[in-house]
């Protein structure tokens, strides 16, 4: 089984710095709709995100096309590095502040550019 997260966005090209630029990921392939990007898919070692415009999913299917809030998903972002973590988002606003949690994880929170939520995270003994 495989589960790929496609998250709705206004501008998928608002929202590529942020996973491109910030979180390693490489976009592998765009679909244009119109003069703009309708749809990316993005990878980054075995993980993959799928962005998609709202007007590309009206003009896909349109009962799945979002309200103007995004969704109610939240993105779960283990990686190695806490110390990397906070050097990619170095300068991006912070929407929960640093904690351990009971579980052992170092984790941030934050707003990715479309409004979802993105908790960082890594081990707490690394």
């Amino acid at each position: 089984m495989k589960i790929t997260p496609v998250l709705v966005v206004e501008e998928v090209e608002a929202c590529l710095p942020f996973w491109v630029d910030r979180l390693g990921f490489t976009k592998v392939a765009e679909v244009p709709e119109g003069d703009k990007i309708g749809f990316a898919m993005l990878v980054n070692e075995g993980t993959e995100l799928m962005l998609q415009s709202a007007e590309s999913v009206r003009k896909d299917f349109a009962p799945f096309a979002p309200d103007s809030k995004p969704s109610g998903v939240t993105l779960f972002i283990e990686m190695p590095d806490f110390a990397d973590i906070l050097r990619r988002m170095e300068g991006y606003p912070v929407a929960m502040p640093e904690r351990t949690t009971f579980y052992g994880m170092r984790e941030i929170g934050v707003r990715d550019p479309a409004g979802h939520i993105v908790i960082l995270a890594s081990p707490a003994g690394q």
